[in-house]
């Protein structure tokens, strides 16, 4: 018995880490009565594509951006992808992810508990799944052309912790970086610089 209690609260809590499911067909607003068509759709990606930026531009609908998500287990994005531009390596630690590659290519990586890299590269039409809390990471190898993507994400906020950012811009004290890097505190120092200029293409 004693070896049974924790066993069942770790299985409450593996199955109570996701979305919580929900026992209505959708969570109302506070003023249900003003419900229509426009409270399940979302505008955000009318004028895209079209930017010209030069670093990565991911525009997302997510919970905080959609509403009517809530409870639904689902949000989405869409990441265009200049000539040469890269997403660093980064989580998602409250939902899968599967890519579709609208145009271009891209070169993706993802990387499992073991520290096994699979990567592939995605032409127009592909689809790649990243697993749920796993480092992974796209680029457009191509400096030529752009590359356009969209992404579905198993939860309303599938959330993204940057593996660089997470690591060298929150504070951590650069001898402690250095060991654990097996490096020198000069090395942290020029990686640390480096994270506070843009990614360009």
């Amino acid at each position: 018995m004693a070896l049974f209690t924790p066993l069942l609260l770790l299985a409450f809590i593996t199955v109570a880490a996701g979305d919580p499911d929900i026992i209505t067909d959708f969570i109302a607003p506070a003023d249900p009565a003003s419900i229509n068509g426009s409270f399940f759709t979302y505008t955000g990606f009318r004028n895209l594509p079209g930017s010209n930026a030069t670093t990565l531009k991911v525009t997302k609908a997510t919970l905080g951006e959609f509403p009517a998500l809530e409870g639904q287990s689902v949000s989405f994005a869409f990441l265009e992808f200049p000539p040469g531009a890269i997403n660093p390596p980064h989580t998602h630690p409250r939902g899968s992810e599967l890519l579709f590659l609208l145009h271009g290519t891209l070169e993706v990586t993802v990387i499992d508990t073991k520290n096994t890299p699979y990567t592939q590269r995605l032409q127009s039409g592909d689809m790649f799944v990243f697993p749920k809390g796993l480092v992974h990471l796209q680029y457009n190898r191509n400096h030529k052309q752009g590359a356009i993507a969209v992404s579905a994400f198993g939860s309303v906020n599938a959330a993204t912790v940057s593996v660089p950012n997470s690591v060298f811009a929150t504070g951590i004290d650069d001898v402690i970086l250095a060991k654990a890097f097996k490096t020198d505190v000069a090395t942290i120092q020029k990686i640390k610089a480096g994270l506070n200029s843009p990614i360009h293409a």
